[in-house]
């Protein structure tokens, strides 16, 4: 019985971290608000690419750039700002707190999870679903 009450404690706890990532919701999020720099293909060729110091990359190859896997850990600790990039001075959306509470959960490449924003969750689902 004890077990039992265990497992529904971890079984709840889970739940709490969130919606499963969507992909749908991501390439809505990534169009209000990555899409300036990075292009509505997320190809690196975005409207204000003509003002950065900096070229966004084309973010349709980061699997390839990474002996095919999807880099999910680098890909969220970059966006919501633990690996800081230098074109953005810090947490990459630079759009207030829509992006700041950690409620989701993804697998990273080592199984284990890594926390983060749903929104963020979201877009790494999406940017994960374009890659060439």
């Amino acid at each position: 019985m004890r077990r039992l009450g265990v497992f529904a404690v971890c079984l709840m706890a889970s739940a709490a971290w969130g919606e499963t990532p969507d992909a749908n919701t991501g390439a809505w999020y990534f169009a209000r608000f990555c899409a300036a720099c990075h292009g509505e293909r997320a190809m690196g060729d975005g409207p204000m690419q003509e003002v950065l110091t900096l070229r966004a990359p084309d973010l349709t190859q980061l699997s390839a750039g990474n002996d095919g896997v999807f880099p999910v850990t680098r890909v969220v600790r970059q966006i919501d700002g633990r690996d800081p990039m230098l074109a953005h001075g810090g947490e990459m959306p630079l759009f207030g707190e829509l992006f700041a509470f950690p409620d989701a959960a993804l697998p990273a490449e080592t199984g284990q999870p890594i926390v983060t924003a749903q929104p963020i969750a979201d877009l790494t689902a999406w940017l994960e679903s374009i890659q060439e």
